[in-house]
């Protein structure tokens, strides 16, 4: 039987991803019913003008990952960071982003997270093609009506062109409370505004102002065994060769996500290739052309290197060389660069709240450096050396120092790309190895170490790997 719906019609370009929308497994697990277009489109489909739907699935989510269609058909589902959810059933990977209203204060949010917004959810096989665009309703109680869920924006809007400066003084303080890493001034921050600074930890748009959470039970999963693993590990010297790509400067753009991602995916291509290849790829093609993301103002590397990768590809740098600011798709390079594409990709764990320590050290062994994301506070901008942790809890003075007066969100969630781990013998401190993108003249070279088996400052909460087609 065919189901004919009624959808609101979204002006070319009005769909929002990588939304405030803050929704949880609670919210998401349940039975729902998808709405799909005809399954007859292909990658460029551009959802804001269906205007019907012919196709509907009715899927079961169970926390916390298991997905059951109408048929008994079993399949697997995620929640992607409180954004949206991805779901694979019977052939169909279906991924879209949960409803929000932004009330007229541009502060309050209303998230409406038992639906998929219309416009922004996408569909097609796992071979990726039959696409078709879709939006999802989940079942409630006819005697509960569902209320939205609402939170609150912080806007500092007004200090956005006001000049970064950073504090001597709290250097002075964090490196005298503590011996595990040192902190200096970086003259090039100071010539950037509270904006560019926002774009240079991760882009507003890749803000979470919550932390999302799975169930309290997820402490009582059993942690796959990971067998053997050595003390230390280091992608950049394995047997003396080099698998990860060079350090490079997102500049003031919130691309940190496309070049965590990019970073990942080259790297396990020269591991797979041998270093033959050296492919670079473009994260300017990911600020111009992705739908999953809002270019400059940020993104998420689990829809970029991940379904991303599979569903449109990567061009090479050559193609579109980094210009640090969005641009518009050029259809004519679409088609005329070479795409180098994604054949899975996961959160380590399985799904999104399954991270841990030991999974992160085995994917990182097995297959190649991860793209992993983690939380910018105040101190970390002042990073030099050292193997980092958050210092403001362990000294209050720093409050007083002003060190989080330029810090003006509760959370932000920074992409990076991890490489490596060890443990250090003098101050008994594990650690992970992280490139940033930066620049080489930022911390070690471009890269910094962060203590490691703590989760400091949320580094083992969202941990992706993609595996990419040589």
């Amino acid at each position: 039987m065919l189901y004919y719906l009624t959808l609101l019609l979204l002006a070319v370009g009005g769909v929002v991803s990588d939304t405030p929308a803050n929704c949880t497994y609670e919210d998401i697990e349940g039975v729902w019913d998808f709405y799909e277009t005809a399954r007859n489109g292909d990658a460029d489909i551009d959802c804001s003008q269906q205007d019907h739907t012919v196709e509907r699935t009715t899927v079961f989510l169970t926390y916390p990952s298991t997905v059951r269609d109408e048929y008994g058909n079993l399949g697997t589902w995620t929640m992607v960071y409180n954004q949206g959810f991805e779901v694979e059933v019977n052939g169909r990977s279906y991924f879209g982003f949960s409803d929000y209203k932004v009330l007229p204060d541009g502060q309050t949010v209303e998230s409406y997270c038992d639906r998929i917004q219309i416009g922004a959810g996408w569909s097609h096989d796992i071979t990726v093609r039959n696409w078709a665009c879709f939006h999802a309703r989940k079942r409630t109680n006819n005697s509960i009506k569902y209320k939205a869920k609402i939170h609150q924006r912080k806007n500092f809007s007004n200090k956005g062109s006001q000049p970064y400066k950073s504090d001597k003084e709290a250097v002075k303080l964090i490196n005298s409370i503590q011996k595990s890493w040192q902190a200096t001034t970086y003259n090039k921050f100071e010539e950037m505004t509270m904006n560019e600074i926002e774009n240079l930890k991760g882009g507003q748009n890749s803000r979470l102002y919550y932390r999302p959470s799975s169930k309290p039970q997820q402490k009582l999963l059993k942690i796959n065994p990971v067998g053997f693993l050595p003390e230390s590990w280091d992608w950049r010297n394995v047997d003396g060769v080099n698998y990860v790509p060079k350090v490079r400067n997102q500049g003031s753009c919130g691309s940190c996500y496309a070049f965590a991602s990019r970073g990942m995916l080259e790297s396990r291509l020269n591991i797979l290739t041998k270093n033959t290849r050296n492919i670079s790829l473009s994260p300017q093609d990911i600020m111009d052309c992705s739908p999953l993301s809002q270019g400059c103002s940020g993104g998420f590397p689990y829809l970029i290197a991940g379904r991303y990768g599979k569903s449109y590809g990567f061009v090479e740098e050559s193609c579109n060389p980094y210009r640090q600011e969005d641009g518009t798709c050029n259809l004519d390079s679409k088609k005329t660069c070479d795409r180098h594409y994604v054949a899975s990709y996961s959160y380590v764990g399985g799904y999104y709240g399954a991270c841990n320590e030991e999974e992160m050290k085995r994917a990182l062994v097995k297959n190649g450096p991860l793209a992993v994301a983690f939380e910018v506070e105040s101190d970390f901008m002042l990073y030099k050396s050292g193997i980092y942790h958050h210092t403001l809890d362990e000294a209050p003075q720093l409050l007083k120092a002003g060190i989080n007066e330029f810090d003006p969100f509760e959370m932000t969630n920074h992409a990076v790309l991890l490489v490596g781990y060890g443990f250090d013998k003098d101050t008994k401190e594990k650690y992970w190895i992280v490139q940033n993108s930066w620049g080489e003249e930022w911390g070690e070279d471009g890269y910094f170490r962060i203590r490691r088996g703590t989760d400091e400052c949320a580094i083992e909460s969202i941990a992706v790997e993609a595996h990419p087609i040589p």
